[in-house]
């Protein structure tokens, strides 16, 4: 069976404290990007008792036996038996870039298993599961706009759509690391209600709308504010940097021609419809 694990941006981010237990608490509005997306297939193993995993794509860092597919797979059993698998990774959503990829993964194979083997998994259950493996992993088991708090895990869906806009995402080819941002950033108690602020005009959310990690995340990345820029001089209602970055998007109410925008460095850039 395969799947297609899907990005996401962050419209705002506020930290607004941090937790005794070394999180921090933030507000956000979680957006599916459904035209960038790993494939995902799993095919049980009647080979042998082991599971295996491979990856093809954009080079996952780190050792393969961390991945978060695999602890996934090891949660479950606690819950229900697995029958041995074999785990096909293709990586395309770039890695260390606020767009939730691994997170991504690791629900859609919850589901995919669940699914597949019909293991009567409750969503509870799920939830359960990829709460212990990351903060964004929950979103993506609806992966519907959400409106996010807590550590990223209480999610309320909002009726929200960008689907008459062109978003254009760039991604520097800088790795950020989600726990050195968060290590650096100053918590504040947000003076807007994000809320109120995403149901007015996007050409108004400039003023209104801000992403927490980007005043120190700037100052050590300048190009990622100079690609910032750039999205609104070539006539975007709306820029921001995607969770801890770097992955820096741009919402437009016409597709562009992204080919005319010029950086001193090497980007990806996608157009997304």
């Amino acid at each position: 069976m395969i799947c297609f694990p899907n990005a996401k941006i962050n419209i705002g981010l506020n930290i607004t404290s941090k937790r005794n237990d070394g999180f921090h608490e933030i507000e956000s509005v979680f957006y599916p990007i459904k035209s960038l997306y790993d494939v995902l297939e799993v095919i049980e193993n009647k080979d042998d008792d082991k599971v295996y995993f491979n990856a093809t794509g954009i080079e996952i860092p780190g050792n393969s036996h961390d991945n978060l597919c695999l602890k996934a797979y090891d949660l479950i059993k606690q819950y229900v038996k697995v029958p041995p698998i074999r785990i096909h990774l293709h990586k395309n959503i770039p890695i260390g870039a606020g767009m939730g990829g691994g997170s991504s993964d690791a629900a859609f194979f919850v589901n995919i298993l669940n699914e597949k083997f019909k293991l009567n998994l409750t969503f509870k259950n799920r939830f359960d599961i990829v709460t212990k493996l990351g903060s964004d992993c929950a979103f993506f088991l609806n992966n519907k706009p959400a409106f996010v708090t807590g550590r990223g895990e209480f999610l309320e869906q909002i009726d929200f759509t960008l689907s008459n806009k062109k978003i254009v995402v760039i991604y520097p080819n800088i790795h950020i690391s989600t726990r050195d941002a968060y290590a650096v950033v100053l918590p504040i108690k947000p003076q807007r209600n994000l809320l109120q602020d995403i149901s007015q005009p996007i050409e108004y959310w400039k003023h209104t709308i801000k992403n927490d990690f980007e005043s120190t995340i700037f100052l050590k990345y300048p190009e990622l504010a100079f690609i910032k820029e750039q999205l609104y001089m070539y006539g975007a209602q709306y820029a921001c940097m995607s969770g801890s970055g770097s992955t820096i998007f741009g919402i437009f109410d016409r597709m562009i021609d992204t080919t005319a925008i010029k950086f001193d460095h090497d980007f990806k850039t996608y157009s997304l419809e």
